[in-house]
């Protein structure tokens, strides 16, 4: 399904429904149709808004996760947005802990889903066989538990992603900062709710990085999808929709 992109004061964005503001962060590698089934499982109760990440327009000397973080600040300040639940998933989580360390004002809750900040086993620092389709469709597959989830389509995109020698370099020097920023020494400060959504399977930031978040979080639930990798809301959509539903439900009555 195709959704409008919307463009406004150097943003651009996704906004889809009505309601509460349920505001998704994607990933390094992430496009926005990741995130299409939650937009339309939710859509109809919520104000359901994903920007899209500057990853590519950034000056290479501020190309970080702090600089995603006050991007996103400015996003949310310029929507007039209050009370925002934030979803990130992989560096979109990553990216969503640090703006809401910074501006947790503007934050109700949090949910995670195969997020950085403590550890990821990512693509190590280089693409040494970037040329070779077949190396990339190997690297996309280890993302999720069930290797068909990497449609051609979606190894495509990243293959045409990483031969861009602009992004390639960009791509390199984000997931650098996101190594270097490791955050267990902040996750103290975050006494908001914060839902944990795990792949039980996930390679990159495996089962062991969740159980970190929980202990250092402290207000924080686990909650676990089995033969599902680093991407649960395309790996299982259901139950990770399922997952959320409950989540969403438990704010909305504290």
């Amino acid at each position: 399904m195709e959704f409008t992109i919307k463009e406004e004061n150097g943003f651009k964005y996704i906004e889809e429904g009505e309601g509460e503001v349920l505001l998704l962060l994607h990933g390094l590698m992430g496009a926005l149709s990741n995130w299409e089934e939650v937009i339309l499982e939710f859509k109809d109760r919520y104000r359901v808004v994903i920007p899209m990440l500057p990853i590519y327009d950034l000056p290479l000397l501020t190309t970080g996760v702090k600089s995603l973080a006050k991007f996103v600040h400015k996003f949310v300040k310029f929507k007039k947005f209050q009370n925002v639940i934030v979803l990130g998933n992989s560096l979109g989580g990553h990216v969503g802990l640090v703006f809401v360390t910074s501006h947790p004002e503007f934050v109700k809750a949090l949910v995670l889903t195969g997020s950085s900040g403590l550890y990821e086993n990512s693509f190590g620092g280089s693409f040494p066989k970037r040329e070779n389709y077949d190396f990339i469709k190997e690297k996309v597959e280890f993302t999720f538990y069930d290797p068909a989830t990497a449609t051609k389509e979606l190894v495509d995109e990243v293959f045409e992603t990483v031969n861009d020698r602009n992004k390639v370099i960009r791509i390199l020097a984000m997931a650098k900062s996101a190594i270097r920023h490791n955050m267990s020494k902040d996750l103290h400060k975050i006494k908001l709710p914060v839902a944990l959504i795990w792949g039980r399977n996930d390679r990159i930031t495996p089962p062991e990085v969740a159980d970190e978040f929980h202990n250092l979080l402290p207000n924080s639930e686990l909650y676990w999808i089995d033969k599902c990798g680093h991407a649960p809301m395309m790996e299982q959509p259901a139950e990770f929709n399922q997952i959320l539903n409950k989540v969403l439900e438990k704010i909305d009555n504290q």
